[in-house]
């Protein structure tokens, strides 16, 4: 078992965040790689140096235009004087038909979801990076290795093909798996971040050789708000191949232990070459996001559960805040897999 990492990631320090009206530190902090890191010592496991990509392959998932956006936006939006040092939109489009717009203020409204994505100067470098460390994960995986964790910062869940959101720019996740697709005809994303995937799944929603499963906190009442219902389940080719199992809020151990066999279940029947895992650790009892009460030995468990299926496994970070046990969370999930090898 390998660990992915690259020390690019330490940069992207947005400093401000809106929260209930107000503006907060940035949750997505340099320090959680820090700590993160520290777990994977912990755990006894190796770091490995991120390889670089061709943009081709994030390009297989997220649109040109969106890709050129992130590389330039902050330099465009620097051009009139007094403009603030992150671009934020202060417009988005609500309805279609809707034109692509010339203007960086625009352009940011139209790629941009929410208020947890501002960019700064060295963003794209530092996503970029996120997204070369889930791609050498993966072709280790795929060059033979059972299992390699990919510490991705920035995450990339809530990413859609040209829409940043949720804290995420680039779709780590779905570009490992989109990688992985050139290896086998079948590849499982099982998602257990306290929030959905909403941006994998739409990546993937009209397609069935890629089957996403999210287990999340109730969407009614926590973010993503609009989108992790049972109810979708695909579109056209990818109809049933989307599997949502949202979870009442503050939600423990067993439940979401419950909720992972179950979906586990489905996973096996689709029969993947392999199974990427969107290893969120903000369900835990003190993550500041407070969505979930699962314990730092509930990780353990859950990668026991997960590691039970025989297939080659990239673990993609997502989510996971800062709290003292960030670290220790991470290991007892590493030494837990680890266990099933």
């Amino acid at each position: 078992m390998k660990a992915v990492f690259s020390a690019v990631q330490l940069g992207h320090r947005p400093g401000r965040f809106l929260s209930r009206g107000h503006i907060v530190d940035f949750p997505d902090q340099p320090e959680r790689a820090k700590r993160l890191l520290d777990g994977v010592r912990g755990a006894g496991i190796d770091v490995h140096a991120a390889r670089n990509f061709d943009d081709q392959h994030v390009a297989a998932v997220h649109r040109w235009r969106y890709l050129e956006f992130l590389q330039r936006a902050h330099k465009q939006w620097q051009r009139p004087k007094g403009a603030f040092n992150e671009v934020m939109p202060s417009i988005r489009p609500v309805e279609r038909p809707a034109r692509y717009p010339r203007n960086v203020t625009g352009r940011a409204g139209w790629h941009m979801m929410d208020f947890s994505c501002p960019i700064v100067e060295d963003t794209w470098k530092v996503a970029r990076a996120s997204a070369n460390t889930a791609l050498t994960a993966a072709q280790m995986v795929v060059e033979g290795e059972p299992v390699a964790y990919a510490l991705c910062r920035p995450p990339g869940h809530h990413a859609y093909e040209e829409r940043a959101g949720g804290f995420c720019y680039l779709n780590n996740t779905a570009i490992a798996a989109q990688f992985m697709r050139k290896a086998d005809d079948r590849v499982a994303v099982l998602d257990i971040d306290v929030h959905h995937g909403n941006g994998t799944q739409g990546i993937f929603y009209r397609r069935n050789d890629v089957l996403t499963v999210s287990i999340h906190a109730d969407p009614r009442k926590f973010y993503p708000f609009f989108y992790g219902y049972e109810t979708e389940r695909g579109n056209g080719p990818g109809k049933g191949y989307n599997i949502n199992i949202p979870l009442p809020l503050k939600s423990d151990d067993d439940i979401w232990a419950g909720a992972l066999e179950y979906a586990m279940e489905s996973i096996t029947e689709f029969a993947p070459g392999f199974l990427i895992v969107a290893l969120g650790l903000d369900a835990h009892e003190a993550d500041p996001l407070q969505g979930a009460t699962v314990t730092t030995a509930g990780f353990r468990r859950f990668a026991s559960i997960i590691g039970k299926l025989d297939v080659p496994k990239v673990l993609v970070q997502e989510g996971g805040y800062l709290s003292s046990a960030l670290g220790e969370n991470l290991a007892s999930f590493l030494h837990g897999m680890k266990e099933t090898l």
